[in-house]
Parts: structure tokens; sequence; C-alpha cells
């Protein structure tokens, strides 16, 4: 099996001949599927370490308010 790479244009012409409306619809979906995962950023460890940092404080946050919630000196 040989798979070309071909432009969108063509993609979606070869789905557009496709007489069985179920295998054209999927055709669709898969065409879909494909550009969507083109379009999606992939993460950078930027974000990645900003997501954490972010973990962190929500982390520290619940630690603080547990640590008020104790009675000194009961």
């Amino acid at each position: 099996m040989i798979i070309a790479t071909a432009p969108a244009a063509a993609i979606e012409q070869n789905c557009r001949f496709i007489q069985a409306k179920v295998e054209r619809e999927a055709c669709y979906k898969r065409q879909e599927d494909e550009l969507t995962a083109k379009r999606k950023p992939q993460p950078t460890s930027e974000s990645k370490s900003i997501e954490q940092l972010q973990q962190l404080r929500r982390d520290d946050e619940a630690v603080y308010r547990s640590i008020n919630g104790i009675c000194r000196g009961c």
C-alpha cells in the first residue's frame, strides 16, 4: 500500500467523488481529524512549567488553609 501526500484540496476532491454516503462521511471525518491534528499546537516546555507552577500554588494554598485551621494553644 502506497500512501501519497497530497494537498488538502486534492484530498477533499477525492472525498467528494465517493458515491456511498457512509464512506464519504468517514472520509470527511478522517480529513477533519488530520487537519485538527496539524493545527493543534504542541505543548512547549514553557507552558508545561507554567502549568506545574500553577499546580504547586494550588497545593500550597490548600496546605496554608489546613495550617490556619489548626488550633494553636487550645
